[in-house]
């Protein structure tokens, strides 16, 4: 069974304030949808919701959790007054269907948005707006497992921006080329290997053991 990070009890707040963030973001404050999202991701405010902090789930509406990625980004304050439309957005709809399936899938929005951007989860919304949310994840998973398939592990990309061979790779760090090739090919799970494997190979790279892990599906 999937642990979350908050209670269900939360997840209606959470919805709603994350679509009524984007909403007001780009609809009110006019940023580009998904500068904002990775924006939101790498102020960190994201981890704070993703983590089930209540003051952020639930305790700051749209509009004031709009304003602490701007104030974490740049040290500015927005001061744009939200629009009263009460129609809700594709942006609305899109954070919305994103709160949900980060809590259900457990995974970072970081991990989320690396696979599947904000703007491609803008071109759901004519099909998806009216379905049950049960699609959406349906969908999204479907999309992330594809692209998780089609791209190299983090462990070849790495191997390669360092600039070494498998081989170069097994002598530096200690372990064999042949477990390196299994990882790189997902034949093994690198998610499950020793922390002494993690550690040797994270040394050798030059990088931490997280950045190793693969995304969980």
């Amino acid at each position: 069974m999937m642990t979350h990070a908050y209670a269900d009890t939360y997840l209606n707040d959470a919805m709603n304030n994350l679509g009524d963030m984007l909403d007001y973001a780009v609809c009110d404050c006019n940023y580009d949808a998904d500068t904002f999202f990775s924006l939101f991701v790498s102020s960190g405010v994201a981890t704070e919701f993703e983590s089930g902090n209540p003051k952020f789930v639930a305790g700051m509406p749209g509009p004031e959790l709009a304003s602490e990625v701007i104030y974490r980004a740049f040290g500015k304050v927005l001061s744009v007054k939200p629009s009263e439309n009460t129609d809700k957005s594709p942006e609305y709809w899109a954070g919305w269907a994103l709160a949900y399936y980060q809590w259900y899938s457990g995974l970072r929005f970081s991990q989320i948005h690396k696979a599947l951007t904000f703007l491609e989860l803008l071109r759901l919304y004519p099909t998806l707006h009216e379905a049950d949310i049960s699609k959406f994840v349906e969908v999204a998973g479907q999309i992330i497992r594809r692209k998780k398939e089609d791209t190299e592990t983090n462990l070849s990309r790495l191997r390669k921006a360092r600039g070494f061979s498998q081989k170069e790779l097994s002598g530096a760090s200690g372990v064999s080329i042949r477990m390196i090739q299994l990882y790189e090919q997902r034949r093994n799970d690198i998610n499950k290997a020793q922390v002494g494997t993690l550690l040797s190979l994270s040394k050798a790279l030059g990088c931490k053991m997280e950045d190793l892990m693969e995304l969980i599906l």
